[in-house]
């Protein structure tokens, strides 16, 4: 028996003080994205495109419409700005700069709300890096900026037969070292900027071009409190290079990273504003 009261698990209620605190962060976020020459747009809650921006497509909520279409309530931002701005919206439109506030769903009732910006055609990441920063500067909240790059595993998992896309994914440590490999060792460890110099001398090709964009994005950023984490995979199906992750006590703030759409490279981030409203609410 469901009581009147309850809502699904996983869904999302704010009233009082948690409303006022939500209404606060989405303001102080929107000024701040305004004022860095975004604009906003808002999404359809359903999409055709979903699976494209989901690994897992068993969370995808789907319904169907009256052409018995599959169709998936939003469950994920991204791609949907893009490939709208791009192919809905672009003879109307040259615009590259854009935020929304949001929610998305996975199946079976979880929400999230979300803050996001993606500035297409560009390839910089720290562009809109900054920003994520800017916005838990102002809100006084100061988690850790962990940066990573999704070529990396890909390369290492080429040179290595032994070793898959899996064993990133559950951080599979003791078989990195078990291949006693010197410069593989040293990327196991390595979380400071100042360690990759000597990592450079040693490692292959391929992996000091990918160190050296990393290397270079933690000068470009103006966090304090930041550190590399070159065997971290994420699990998106968009994320082709630079990554990142805002991140304290456990819990993900936000990430974003570079992607492709078609032909067209793009950096963005998502903000998770239901768990900075519960440590704002603390």
């Amino acid at each position: 028996m469901i009581l009147e009261h309850e809502i699904p698990e996983g869904s999302k209620l704010y009233f009082g003080k948690s409303a006022k605190i939500k209404r606060e962060i989405e303001n102080l976020a929107s000024s701040i994205l305004y004022d860095s020459g975004f604009e906003e747009i808002v999404t359809p809650v359903f999409s055709y495109h979903q699976h494209k921006s989901i690994a897992d497509e068993r969370e995808l909520i789907r319904v169907n419409d009256e052409k018995n279409n599959s169709i998936s309530l939003r469950a994920d931002s991204t791609i949907d700005v893009v490939r709208i701005i791009e192919k809905r919206l672009g003879r109307n439109t040259e615009h590259k700069k854009w935020f929304y506030i949001q929610s998305v769903f996975r199946y079976p009732t979880d929400e999230q709300n979300q803050i996001g910006a993606e500035f297409m055609d560009e390839r910089k990441l720290s562009s809109v890096l900054n920003i994520a920063i800017e916005i838990f500067d102002k809100l006084e909240v100061y988690p850790l900026v962990q940066i990573s790059n999704v070529k990396i595993p890909k390369i290492i998992t080429s040179l290595f037969e032994e070793l898959s896309i899996e064993d990133f994914q559950h951080v599979n440590i003791e078989k990195f070292l078990s291949l006693k490999v010197e410069w593989l060792e040293k990327l196991v460890y390595l979380q400071h900027v100042e360690q990759i110099n000597e990592l450079l001398m040693i490692a292959p090709e391929a992996i000091k071009v990918e160190l050296l964009k990393m290397k270079e994005l933690s000068s470009e950023i103006g966090s304090k409190k930041s550190v590399l984490a070159p065997m971290y995979y994420a699990d998106m199906l968009y994320y082709d290079e630079l990554f990142f992750r805002v991140i304290d006590k456990n819990q993900v703030y936000a990430q974003g990273g570079r992607y492709k759409n078609s032909e067209l490279s793009s950096v963005g981030f998502a903000i998770y504003t239901d768990i900075l409203i519960e440590t704002k609410a603390k």
